[in-house]
């Protein structure tokens, strides 16, 4: 397989349908910026061009080999030994064994910018949410940076994360916890969204919490002797409809119990729900509600109820210096036009654990087209097979070439790096 090209258009003169990246209602478009280094710029995008079939290869391998979350053991030795291959040390996460971080620091000093690849699939439909791309994006742009610091004379250090279970297992959150974001001073992915290709969109996502509920009772015979049993099966229903009649962005569902026979009383029921809200806080007020309506099922029923919640998956909160500059850049390389905007109540409808980030230092999440026929949204089949195919990398390396271009900004332009701290530090302060 030969490299592939993809052209340089930022020479010639705006596309006059794409212009510069086009605005959310309300939200003005990012100015037109003066290209920060170009040379560094030509750099990035010979490099990851020359890498493109050996990633395509390695992003095949991942998308024939599903693994769900903390499982992803095939795809992070495939990842690893390539970055092995490169001359790089990986350094690995002893509680977090589908986990990596690399990294390549040039001269003295400097700043430190960040690229986070994921690799996890989902249960039964595999990459339905193109993991697999996401996966070798971040190793294209962490590459692209650390050839353009070497021939650039950039200093600074480029750090590239592998994190594993963003469906599910809040991974991210682990990574945080560990430390792996500590020493970073911004960081990017990319994520490809339903077609048409060659469009790019930034936007906040939505809090989520995942809460599991079990009901303890007590089984009896329902026509000898009803009065002995205390019936999980109704202490669930109610506690369902209860939380049903909530004016709130809940989903759940009866996973377990509920009996198996028509004359004994269940004794035991689960249920499982998601908790969305445009922010951590919102979420934090549901969930205070739900859990009265549990109790409540509880206390009218006789039975005993155990409530449980897992790790809170925040917002997320794009930095608009990082977000605008991306744009810019898609827009200058490749005439494609990104969405921006940053009204939590704007939200993308969706859940990524890459939120929590946002709230532990500057950080974008920019969503890009690929050609998912008749709009089919990720987490579908038909995602699945889009995500394996020509296009969908040729969108995607265009994406990290665009990704990396902020990444070496950051490292090489102090103004720029001040805005983008200075913007994410009064963005938390709205967020407290």
């Amino acid at each position: 397989m030969t490299a592939h090209r993809y052209p340089d258009l930022s020479d010639g003169e705006p596309c006059g349908f794409c212009g510069h990246a086009t605005a959310l209602p309300g939200q003005a478009p990012p100015p037109r910026k003066a290209v920060f280094n170009a040379d560094a710029r030509k750099t990035v995008q010979n490099e990851i061009n020359a890498l493109v079939p050996e990633l395509t290869e390695i992003s095949h391998y991942i998308h024939e080999n599903p693994e769900i979350m903390y499982k992803e053991f095939k795809a992070h030795t495939k990842l690893t030994n390539y970055l092995t291959e490169k001359g790089l040390e990986v350094q690995q996460y002893e509680d977090i064994p589908t986990a990596f971080r690399v990294e390549y620091t040039h001269g003295n000093g400097g700043r430190v910018f960040g690229f986070n690849s994921e690799y996890d699939a989902l249960p039964a439909i595999g990459h339905a949410c193109g993991h697999n791309l996401i996966a070798v994006a971040g190793v294209a742009a962490f590459l692209g940076v650390r050839q353009a610091m070497i021939e650039q004379d950039i200093p600074g250090k480029v750090v590239l994360l592998g994190t594993p279970a963003e469906e599910g297992g809040a991974g991210k959150v682990k990574l945080i916890n560990a430390g792996a974001y500590k020493d970073i001073g911004a960081c990017m992915m990319i994520h490809p969204g339903r077609g048409p290709a060659k469009y790019g969109g930034v936007g906040p996502s939505l809090a989520v919490q995942r809460i599991f509920v079990e009901y303890f009772g007590k089984s009896s015979h329902a026509a000898a002797a009803p009065w002995e049993g205390v019936n999980a099966l109704d202490a669930a229903t109610i506690a369902y409809a209860s939380v049903s009649g909530l004016t709130s962005r809940v989903h759940g569902v009866i996973t377990e119990g509920g009996g198996t026979a028509a004359n004994v009383i269940p004794a035991y029921t689960l249920l499982s729900y998601a908790v969305r809200g445009p922010s951590a806080k919102d979420v934090d007020t549901v969930r205070e509600k739900m859990i009265g309506c549990f109790e409540g099922a509880a206390k009218s029923t006789g039975c005993t109820v155990k409530v449980r919640a897992e790790t809170m998956v925040t917002e997320l909160r794009n930095d608009k210096p990082l977000a605008d500059e991306y744009a810019s850049t898609m827009s200058d390389l490749f005439r494609i036009p990104v969405t921006v905007g940053y009204d939590q109540a704007a939200n993308i409808g969706a859940s990524t654990d890459f939120g929590n980030v946002t709230h532990e230092l500057p950080s974008c999440h920019p969503m890009y087209g690929i050609p998912t026929p008749d709009g089919r949204a990720n987490h579908t089949p038909e995602f699945t097979a889009i995500a394996k195919g020509e296009i969908a990398h040729e969108e995607t390396f265009k994406g990290s070439i665009a990704m990396a271009c902020v990444g070496l900004r950051f490292l090489g332009d102090p103004e720029f790096a001040e805005k983008v701290t200075k913007y994410w530090k009064e963005d938390m302060g709205k967020a407290a």
